[in-house]
């Protein structure tokens, strides 16, 4: 039987004028059944780039974007796993926790490339810019063998690290306003540089180990947003703040007549798209 949402979410996510159901993303030491995964391929490291044993091609006629993946599994109502093995890009490899020190070549790739080899993204730059962006950024090392993103009604009283929400601007707007209203921070939101999967799992994590309970916007990375609908944005929160979210909105604004006005133009998109 397909796992629904509980009805504290769906109430939730009714008073919140959310269609789709978040996405839960944890590490894990077990594989989900029916679990969505890139090709299997050759672990990459600097150590083994330098030496020249990484299969260039192989890697890019296996490359699979990370929110390819996920998107597969919303539509699905499937999980998405990642590994050593199944990391189907170079990024997601590194913004994952699956592979550190970074590749010396990953600072090109998203800024001014390796001329007649790589084109680059132009994300940055410059190579040293890209590179001040990397030492930054240093995700922790992937604490279990597994990355898992799946659907909230899959887990049943598990606690997890994070929680992603997927919705236009329109509904973005309360979850931003409702992470103000419980944590009491006007800095609770960020939107920090990234690819789209920094903005699920690397900067999220990366908040959760410093204690502050922040909001992520993401999903700004034009490589990733083929992989997302028209207008569509990304927003994780850590578990806890969820929790409250779903306990506590109907002392928010969520129950005004503001809201209400809002509601219809949330309506009105999705005639607008054809999702009623």
């Amino acid at each position: 039987m397909t796992p629904t949402p509980s009805p504290e979410l769906v109430r939730f996510m009714d008073a919140l004028g959310l269609s789709d159901e978040p996405m839960g993303v944890y590490y894990s030491d077990t594989e989900p059944e029916n679990c969505l995964s890139p090709h299997s391929q050759e672990p990459v490291s600097r150590e083994r780039e330098l030496a020249g044993e990484v299969d260039w091609g192989s890697v890019q006629e296996h490359f699979d974007c990370v929110l390819g993946l996920v998107w597969r599994a919303r539509k699905k109502n499937s999980a998405a796993c990642f590994d050593r093995e199944r990391f189907g890009c170079l990024g997601g490899a590194f913004y994952l926790g699956f592979l550190k020190p970074y590749l010396t070549m990953h600072p090109a790739i998203i800024s001014t490339g390796i001329p007649g080899i790589l084109e680059g993204e132009r994300y940055a730059r410059s190579p040293e810019a890209a590179q001040a962006f990397f030492d930054a950024m240093d995700p922790d090392p992937a604490p279990k063998p597994l990355l898992v993103v799946k659907p909230m009604s899959h887990f049943a009283d598990e606690t997890l690290p994070v929680v992603v929400f997927f919705a236009r601007p329109e509904v973005m707007s309360g979850l931003v306003f409702l992470t103000a209203f419980l944590t009491d921070d006007i800095e609770s939101v960020r939107t920090p540089f990234g690819p789209g999967c920094s903005g699920l799992v690397t900067w999220p994590m990366k908040y959760l180990a410093l204690g502050e309970r922040r909001g992520v916007l993401g999903a700004f990375d034009p490589s990733c947003r083929k992989f997302l609908k028209t207008d569509e944005l990304t927003f994780a929160v850590p578990f806890d703040l969820y929790r409250e979210m779903i306990e506590r909105w109907d002392e928010s604004f969520l129950t005004t007549d503001t809201w209400k006005t809002v509601k219809k133009k949330i309506e009105k998109s999705r005639r607008t798209w054809k999702e009623s």
